[in-house]
């Protein structure tokens, strides 16, 4: 706080959104700077770009550093136009969307915004800490991508036979070794059969997906893998045959 009134460093509020390039939570401010036009207010008020130090690097030239000066409005928007795929930004949403409900059905004098921006976005570190912890253990199921995407369908997905083929096999012993690993089970068909299909916990972790499909007269489920899904069979196959 300074004679302007109250606000808040846009370097110090960097790491709680979880930026680690200066550049890329700019692109953020900027994206608020317009909302913030549109809905018929000034932006330079409310997130106003300024010099702050001389940063130096080894023999090249002296870069001036830049920040923001945000008010409380200011900050309040730049949280809600940043990337909703961090966690941290996802997090201070949610809690913006639902403290902004409470206001608008609460008496007419409640405060618009909460009061304790900061200290929010402290506790809601706490929060995020607890879905990354949980994102951990998960790891060994959702990792690398991209490598398997010429395998997948228009849906992103890869049939059990696809996939078999993929590990030179036959799709019956993939899917009876993936019940052994735990990854499948056994499920009763309405006609008395089995089919095996993935655990729902693999199903929640983004690796499969199961779908109800017909064929003469008869809808049963089929199972199908996504990219994640593909580099943890292939990789678990691996181990196997070593």
């Amino acid at each position: 706080m300074d004679d302007t009134g109250e606000w808040w460093s846009a370097r110090d509020l960097q790491p709680l959104l979880g930026y680690l390039r200066w550049e890329d939570f700019r692109n953020s401010i900027e994206r608020a700077k317009v909302a913030i036009n549109n809905s018929g207010q000034t932006a330079d008020l409310h997130a106003s770009e300024r010099p702050e130090g001389v940063v130096t690097s080894g023999n090249a030239p002296n870069v001036t550093r830049l920040n923001y000066k945000l008010t409380r409005y200011g900050a309040y928007m730049v949280a809600m136009n940043g990337d909703p795929r961090k966690h941290e930004v996802a997090a201070a949403q949610t809690y913006f969307a639902i403290q902004t409900r409470k206001a608008e059905t609460a008496a007419v004098t409640a405060p618009a915004l909460p009061q304790d921006y900061e200290e929010a976005l402290v506790a809601l570190l706490g929060q995020v800490r607890e879905n990354k912890a949980l994102e951990a253990e998960n790891k060994v199921l959702a990792p690398k991508a991209g490598k398997w995407d010429q395998f997948l369908n228009s849906d992103g997905l890869c049939g059990m036979t696809e996939l078999a083929d993929l590990l030179h096999t036959n799709v019956n012993s993939l899917t009876g070794w993936l019940v052994t690993t735990g990854i499948f089970r056994k499920l009763q068909s309405k006609n008395g059969g089995n089919r095996n299909m993935p655990r729902k916990s693999y199903q929640d972790a983004g690796l499969f997906v199961v779908k109800q499909e017909s064929k003469n007269g008869w809808i049963f489920p089929t199972a199908y893998a996504t990219s994640h899904g593909i580099e943890l069979v292939v990789e678990s196959w691996e181990k196997k045959a070593a």
